[in-house]
């Protein structure tokens, strides 16, 4: 039992993060995106702080001056345009569909790093990313042949902002190389917080706090501190005692937890078409992220 552990909370991992596609489509429908993400940064830099006192106490890395810049420019794009891009995209989509269009990140990871001259693709990786792309075009292409715009603009919004997280992904690197996840992510964290409340205030401001259900504050809650930081430690945890190579797979049981639990509990439903087309969308990603290796 001690030794399957880290699947077992690397699969407990996939669970909350997939239950949380539906659980944020219902809190969209309460909130507006803007507001949603705003209201996110009240809870996010305490579980940050929280964060880097149980793991330094009060004797924080140092940054240098030069990283100052790049550390800034990155949170605001990974983090907060991300995130704002994922809710716009999703109020106006499915959370089936957030969930296997934001699982191309991967793709735009490789197609990054290929075109800044970082890494070589083989050809098992280009192979991921045509089927990755056809999938998606499969997947998407029901709505625009019937005439759904608004769907299919969501699910745009939701590749551009899984592209937003692949330049997060590749440009935080540097930074992760010589401080650590924890100092990027918490750091990130506390850079991001001001500009998503300028950026947000405006829903904030007019925002009927009284209104909104009591349940939605809770979820909020628990995406934040359970699902993100909770759930990114012991994903780490799980990668770090079972291997990268056994537990990034795991990441593509997530839509298959979404679908599910969007079907139960938001009575969505999906054709075989969809279902088939979304299956594609993995299979070419991936194909990408592990063709290279054996």
């Amino acid at each position: 039992m001690h030794h399957r552990l880290p699947l077992l909370a690397g699969l407990a991992v996939i669970a909350v993060w997939g239950l949380n596609f539906p659980l944020q489509k219902a809190i969209l429908g309460q909130v507006s995106p803007l507001a949603n993400v705003g209201t996110r940064y009240f809870i996010t830099p305490v579980c940050a702080l929280l964060l880097m006192l149980w793991r330094y106490g009060w004797h924080w890395p140092r940054l240098s001056p030069e990283e100052l810049r790049p550390l800034v420019v990155v949170a605001v794009v990974g983090q907060v345009l991300h995130l704002v891009f994922a809710a716009w995209g999703m109020q106006h989509s499915t959370a089936f569909s957030a969930s296997v269009l934001l699982a191309v990140g991967p793709v735009f990871t490789l197609l990054i790093l290929r075109a800044s001259g970082v890494e070589h693709l083989g050809r098992a990786q280009i192979a991921g990313v045509a089927v990755a792309c056809a999938g998606a075009l499969a997947f998407t292409g029901d709505k625009l042949l019937q005439l759904q715009w608004q769907a299919s603009f969501g699910d745009l919004v939701l590749l551009l902002a899984a592209a937003l997280f692949s330049y997060y992904t590749v440009a935080s690197k540097p930074l992760i190389a010589h401080h650590g996840g924890v100092v990027m992510l918490c750091y990130g964290t506390f850079a991001a917080t001001l500009p998503a409340w300028l950026l947000t205030s405006p829903a904030l401001l007019s925002l009927d706090w009284m209104a909104v259900p009591h349940w939605v504050w809770w979820g909020q809650l628990w995406q934040v501190a359970g699902g993100g930081f909770l759930g990114w430690l012991a994903w780490g945890w799980a990668n770090e005692r079972n291997g990268v190579a056994r537990t990034a797979p795991l990441i593509y049981l997530m839509p298959v937890v979404a679908g599910f639990a969007s079907w139960l509990w938001a009575g969505e439903q999906f054709g075989a078409a969809k279902l088939l087309a979304a299956g594609v969308v993995l299979a070419g990603v991936a194909l990408a992220q592990f063709g290279a290796k054996r």
